[in-house]
């Protein structure tokens, strides 16, 4: 089980690719939402916003009006961000859950 400093430091590292490439994540995903990110193995929360295709202020704490909410065992999670673990079949196995409306999973499709 990862603790939830590789937790923190897996949704940073996540915050610096993405705004490392900035312009190419803001032509896929030009929308504002808020994010909740819920690691349920080590009881924790994470909360964030995703606008202009960067994730900002990411925090510890949940959100429960988050328009975007996934739900990750730690383990997941840092095997996810670190590219060891497709977001596609992950989900589709039920390993990650991920709580948004149609057009939001449509429009994050293209991360993936």
């Amino acid at each position: 089980m990862a603790s939830v400093e590789e937790c923190r430091a897996a949704l940073e590292h996540l915050t610096q690719r993405m705004a490392a490439n900035a312009d190419a994540a803001k032509a896929k995903l030009d929308f504002d939402r808020t994010l909740s990110c819920q690691i349920p193995d080590l009881g924790v929360a994470f909360r964030a916003r995703l606008s202009g295709g960067q994730i900002h202020d990411v925090e510890e704490g949940d959100d429960p009006k988050a328009k975007l909410k996934l739900t990750a065992a730690s383990d997941d999670l840092v095997a996810l961000v670190q590219g060891k673990l497709s977001a596609a079949s992950a989900w589709a196995s039920g390993r990650i859950k991920i709580d948004a409306s149609l057009m939001d999973i449509m429009k994050l499709r293209k991360l993936l």
